[in-house]
């Protein structure tokens, strides 16, 4: 490793305080990142799917038969 890639000049220098914007509460920064979906809809194709799971599994044997094509 090169010695300026070990960051050794900035590794104790005190952390930034910035004098211009106000310091976030924990709860408003909890609050910016809560709404954030990685995945948008896929929580509603879950409980779809669920749903679909819940239905299937109420039918009987040859109802489930005759929706699979098996006779």
């Amino acid at each position: 490793m090169k010695e300026e890639d070990d960051y050794s000049d900035i590794i104790n220098l005190p952390h930034h305080v910035s004098t211009r914007h106000p310091r976030m509460s924990m709860m408003m920064r909890a609050a910016q990142f809560s709404a954030f979906e990685a995945l948008s809809g896929h929580s509603e194709r879950i409980h779809e799917a669920e749903a679909n799971d819940d239905e299937l599994s109420t039918l009987d044997n040859e109802s489930y038969a005759s929706m699979s094509g098996d006779r």
